[in-house]
Order: C-alpha cells, then structure tokens, then sequence
C-alpha cells in the first residue's frame, strides 16, 4: 500500500520493483494489493514486477470492492489461479450472503482461486462461510491493536479459516514511537488517524517506551520485537508488515529469528493493555468488523 498510496507520494517504481524482486528473492511468497492502492497504480506496479517468471513464485492477494461481477478486474491481474479475492471496505453496500454468493460463482468459473473478508465480524465471518469456505480474514492486528481476539479471532479458528494481519508494526508507531511525526510527509493519511493526534501520541509514547526498553535487552529493534509479538500469535496467522526500504524490509525478515517465552509474550501485552491505548483506529466514517454486519437475506422484501 505504502508503495503507491496513503502514506505521503508514490515511491519511485524503479526502486519499488527492485525492492519486491528482493523480497521474492528473500523467499516471500506472499503479496498484498488492492485496486483502491492508488487507485489502480498499485496492482500496476505489482504487474510489472511480477513479469519473467517472478509471478509463479508468489501468491497475490486482491482486493476489490463492491465490483464483483466485472470479469475484466480479475483479468488485468494476470494468471487467475495466483489471484485471491477479499471482500473488502464497507460490508454494508451489499449483504454479505448475496456477495459471497456471486464470489462462490467466480470460484466455479475459475477466475479467482480463494475467498477471503477484511475488517469482518464474527457473525458476518460465519455467514459467509456458510455460503462458501473462507480461506482468510484480514484485520488489524498488533500489540496495540487487539480487539479483534475477543469474538474474531477465536471464529477464524473455530471455522479453520486463516488470519492475514495487517499494520502489525501500528502504522510504523511500533517501530519508532512518536518520533513518527516528524517524518509524515504531505498527505500521508496517518495525520487524520485518531491514535497519531498530537496529544494521543504524547500518551502513547509510554508504550512505544516499553516496547523500546524490552527490544534492547533482547537485542533486537522495537519493530522486530512487535512483529515477533505476531509471529508467535500461531502458524494460522500471516502477518503483512508493508514497506518501501530494502533496510527495512530485511529488518523485517531478521524478526523470525527472534524468539519469545510466554512470560515475554504476557509483559508484551501489558504494555499496551486495551486502556493504555489511547485514540481509535480510524476516524469515524471508515467501517470496521464491529459496523460489518449487514441485515440477513431473510429479511428482504420485494418492492
């Protein structure tokens, strides 16, 4: 995402290409995209950089919005057998029966090979699967945000399904506390986040602190500390930590090395305990699993 949209003005392609050449060539097999990254441009670039052979070596999940019986967005992104499709963003355009129904359809005609949900609460999770098999659910996940392991994360286990985690490292707050601020650049949509306003941060620091403090007795960087937080979450989650610099990305891949006992695992999540996390995750006119129900099919009536 950051490549190409949200976090400040598109990355120079040239070196975004060489950076996912580097992280396939570092053994990653697995890339996240999406037609609103940019829009579009992101999955342009991803298209480019996937061409002469990279492409088989990777899976590539798309996602796509309310879009879902135009066959042309599946085609303009390449071998369909390599695509995944999460329904993703507001839930409420369509209910959630009907959408997986027509994405069911797709399945059968070969032109998207999983099904996955974004921001998904565990009843819209159950009834989508009911319609058909949920591969994954994608949602927020990390040391400071963890209201997801309430009601969702136990659904996706209980159903078999698998969880993608994304922003584990808190939009780069874990990695470098409220110094963050000073190098947002112009548009990044990181300003307008409740969590990254100047007072909420100033609160927050103690938990990047912490974190600080731990990392450097284990000898290791904050960020690696919060992304092996994920990585010991299970084998079921796969966690999507983005960036834009080959030193970070190897920074990244040095975090699987790094490894926690249950009692570092429990202090870990002390420090940023529900009521020590101060702003919410998104302002309030972006919808999350907790506003993704939509009314069951049983319930509509003709007109």
């Amino acid at each position: 995402m950051g490549m190409s949209a949200y976090y400040g003005p598109p990355k120079p392609e040239p070196d975004m290409v060489a950076l996912i050449h580097h992280a396939v060539q570092s053994g990653v097999t697995f890339l996240d995209t999406s037609d609103v990254y940019g829009p579009h441009t992101n999955e342009i670039l991803i298209g480019k950089a996937l061409k002469g052979g990279v492409r088989e070596k990777v899976e590539l999940a798309t996602k796509f919005g309310i879009s879902i019986s135009d066959d042309e967005k599946f085609e303009n992104r390449g071998d369909p057998s390599y695509v995944r499709a999460a329904c993703e963003g507001s839930l409420k355009r369509l209910e959630i029966d009907f959408k997986i129904g027509e994405l069911k359809k797709l399945v059968e005609e070969g032109k998207i090979k999983y099904i996955g949900l974004s921001e998904a609460s565990a009843s819209t999770i159950r009834r989508a699967h009911a319609v058909h098999p949920i591969s994954a659910v994608q949602l927020e996940w990390s040391l400071w945000s963890r209201d997801v392991e309430e009601e969702v994360i136990p659904t996706c286990r209980e159903l078999g399904i698998g969880i993608v985690a994304y922003s584990p490292l808190g939009r780069g707050f874990l990695s470098s506390g409220t110094k963050i601020l000073e190098n947002l650049s112009e548009g990044d949509f990181r300003q307008n986040l409740p969590r990254f306003q100047p007072d909420n941060l100033e609160k927050n620091k103690t938990i990047f602190e912490r974190v600080n403090e731990m990392a450097a007795k284990k000898g290791c960087t904050p960020s690696q500390l919060a992304l092996a937080w994920v990585h010991h979450q299970g084998n079921d989650v796969c966690p999507i930590p983005g960036t834009t610099k080959v030193d970070n990305f190897n920074q990244n891949i040095a975090a699987l090395s790094v490894k926690l006992a249950p009692q570092e695992m429990a202090e870990l999540e002390s420090f940023a305990a529900a009521d020590a996390v101060k702003g919410d995750r998104y302002a309030g006119d972006l919808s999350t699993w907790k506003n993704s129900d939509t009314p069951p099919l049983s319930s509509w009536k003709a007109v």
